[in-house]
């Protein structure tokens, strides 16, 4: 059997889409693109935004053309399966519980499924699931449902298996990462799971995702300072305005947020913060939307992820007063994408004549290799006597718009 993934959205769906190709390419399926007609295609939808809504159908017509089966899952199916339906009655519509039967759903014959599989060189693993939060923007914990968290034992073995097939980064990922371990028992951390990774396995690098503010506490900072955890947070602001974080109902201010990323700073210099931002909430004024501006500037992040914000039909938000018109978020939208293009210029041109660790990813079009650093930057090498997966030190020699060129150098 021929099958297509593809996969919108998080670093989760990401994460269960490979269990999916993983366990149909085990059984001796083929994962191909959907140019080469696959008999099935399944579309891993995402919901967050409505553009991501309106980029789930596109898909999903693009694999009818194909004339593949089409099976649907992710949230936006979780959340409006009647979109999918009226596109066409023939989509298999399969819920987000019970995504992974998807593989049973194409191979019957599968008795044991298998969560370790990438075709990255930087695998992510799901630890965690759901959300107990209720941002008032957020669509999210509709279709997730409430927080689960994944037994450290589990986790441990998943990377026992990618460290055999030779990675040496691993990305730990969840809807909500920072709520680990509150609903096991006993009761953990997201500290707790990282410090069983350090002592129980060997993987050279460990990453994490988007990650609240609220759980970054003392111990996780000291944690950040080990060697094999990766100098790269993401960290969502949405809003530097205090009116506006309370009317998101997000559970800090700005002057807490700014007081974690000081401390984060102080103990590890150089590490890469990066940030959401969400312009043209309801009810943001231009003196509003400026404190978030003046607050990003201030913050010395790297990079930034803005969103025009979206009605998500359901949540507290969509039935606020005062929506901003679609004129004024574009302005404000174009103002920040010009601040993010400093951030990224700033912290990119920083890093020149550093020595840093990167793992190899994908070759590069001009004889080369290009590689992601534990800072979360794009460094090329003019080599191709790398394979996927290697963990090598570069000197970085230049910068070349948003990627660096790295030079391969043997550590003391």
């Amino acid at each position: 059997m021929k099958f297509s993934i593809l996969t919108l959205g998080c670093r989760v769906n990401q994460s269960e889409s490979d269990v999916i190709e993983g366990n149909l390419v085990g059984r001796g399926h083929s994962v191909v693109p959907l140019c080469e007609k696959p008999d099935y295609c399944i579309v891993n939808t995402c919901s967050v935004t409505a553009k991501s809504d309106h980029q789930s159908r596109q898909l999903a017509r693009r694999a009818l053309r194909q004339n593949a089966r089409v099976i649907v899952t992710g949230c936006y199916a979780q959340l409006r399966p009647e979109d999918f339906k009226r596109i066409s009655s023939d989509m298999l519509i399969v819920t987000n519980n019970n995504k992974y039967n998807i593989i049973n759903i194409l191979d019957n014959n599968i008795k044991y499924i298998s969560l370790s599989y990438s075709n990255r060189s930087r695998p992510s693993i799901k630890v965690q699931d759901g959300c107990n939060h209720t941002c008032s923007f957020c669509i999210v914990p509709y279709a997730r449902g409430k927080s689960r968290s994944v037994e450290s034992h589990t986790i441990v073995d998943q990377i026992f298996s990618l460290e055999s097939k030779g990675f040496n980064e691993i990305v730990l990922t969840g809807i909500h990462l920072g709520s680990y371990g509150n609903d096991l028992k006993p009761q953990l951390k997201l500290s707790d799971i990282i410090e069983i990774i350090i002592n129980k396995t060997q993987i050279k690098r460990i990453r994490l995702s988007s990650l609240g503010m609220n759980a970054i506490d003392s111990s996780l900072i000291d944690l950040l300072q080990e060697n094999r955890v990766c100098k790269h947070l993401h960290i969502p602001l949405q809003s530097g305005d205090d009116s506006v974080l309370r009317r998101m109902r997000r559970p800090y201010d700005s002057a807490s947020y700014f007081q974690i990323i000081s401390r984060i700073i102080a103990k590890i210099p150089n590490i890469s913060i990066g940030t959401d931002v969400i312009v043209g909430f309801p009810g943001e004024t231009d003196s509003a939307f400026m404190n978030t501006k003046n607050f990003i500037e201030e913050v010395p992040f790297a990079y930034l992820h803005i969103f025009p914000y979206s009605i998500r039909s359901g949540t507290a938000a969509s039935k606020m007063a005062s929506q901003i018109e679609f004129s004024i978020k574009k302005r404000r939208y174009e103002i920040l994408r010009q601040l993010n293009s400093r951030k990224k210029e700033l912290y990119i041109s920083s890093q020149i004549n550093k020595i840093l660790d990167i793992v190899i990813e994908d070759e590069d079009s001009d004889q080369g290799m290009v590689g992601t650093s534990s800072n979360y930057l794009k460094i090329r090498v003019c080599s191709k006597r790398y394979p996927k997966k290697s963990l090598i030190a570069v000197r970085v020699a230049e910068r070349t718009g948003d990627t660096l060129r790295g030079v391969p150098v043997e550590k003391l």
